[in-house]
């Protein structure tokens, strides 16, 4: 009798995953980045503010494989640790947003009633604003820095999560094996953690593995508008708003920092969309 493999639906979307090109090939572009960012040290021999007047807006080259900003900075040892200040960037304010937006999510759908409707309309609040202007807004409050930047992208990514969240524990909390857990006499708190959380798993890890580029962009657009880091910290979107002034005297200083955006912000999206065709069985054939 030919003996079965073992199986699980874990092994299987990694299985369908490692088939997907396109989630591979934005995990090699995150991958690429995130050594990037870890060795930047080692990568150059200067340093991110390091500043030779003489050798301002000069073109890429041998010594400067990326050119150099107004000041004589090396641009690419700023790329480099930006990279750094980036991922970061989007791995805390994710972190923040998963976990504030998902206690609140299995609160507000396992319980339902008023604890439901209250946390309901607060989610209904935060999202009746447009993202960023919300970001802008918090950040003007709470004062224009790199940390106060990623406090504001966390707070416009918990109604995101909360609301996957809520929606995917009202399903849950219908099914038969949660009915007989709370017939046996389990607390609530151990079907939280035991049945429901578990659970909820696959779309929570899919959403934030898109919500990553969406911090990411959020952080560079507040960089730009001058209100998340300030220099001389090499944070990408503040090194496009230094560098506007020179698009066509110097378009190298805007075009690296903007590819570097745009290939992180890929990269994420890349392996969030290959996932969710691993993790929703809707999507398999």
């Amino acid at each position: 009798m030919e003996e079965i493999p073992e199986t699980s639906p874990w092994k299987d979307a990694f299985r369908q995953l490692r088939k997907n090109r396109f989630a591979l090939a934005g995990l090699i572009i995150i991958v690429i980045f995130l050594l990037i960012g870890l060795f930047s040290p080692w990568l150059t021999s200067y340093g991110y503010d390091d500043q030779v007047l003489a050798n301002r807006l000069q073109p890429p080259s041998a010594e400067h494989w990326l050119g150099t900003d107004d000041v004589g900075r090396d641009i690419f040892t700023r790329i480099a640790y930006g990279a750094r200040i980036s991922l970061q960037v989007g791995f805390f304010a994710v972190v923040g947003a998963l976990v504030f937006g998902t206690i609140l999510g299995i609160v507000a759908g396992y319980f339902g009633r008023w604890v439901d409707m209250l946390i309901s309309r607060i989610f209904d609040i935060l999202l009746a604003f447009p993202s960023i202007l919300l970001a802008i807004a918090i950040v003007a409050i709470i004062g224009a820095s790199l940390q106060n930047a990623l406090i504001a992208i966390a707070i416009i990514n918990i109604p995101i999560f909360g609301r996957l969240v809520r929606s995917k524990v009202i399903s849950l909390r219908e099914e038969e094996y949660i009915m007989a857990a709370k017939a046996q006499g389990m607390k609530n708190g151990r079907i939280i953690l035991h049945h429901i959380l578990p659970n909820s798993l696959a779309p929570i890890i899919v959403q934030a593995t898109l919500g990553f580029g969406t911090a990411i962009l959020d952080a560079a657009a507040l960089g730009f508008l001058g209100l998340g880091a300030q220099p001389p910290t090499p944070e990408w979107g503040e090194m496009l708003a230094s560098s506007r002034d020179f698009i066509q005297l110097a378009p190298w200083t805007l075009i690296a920092p903007g590819l570097c955006i745009m290939l992180v912000v890929l990269g994420f999206n890349l392996i969030g969309d290959g996932l969710r065709d691993a993790l929703d069985p809707k999507m398999k054939h």
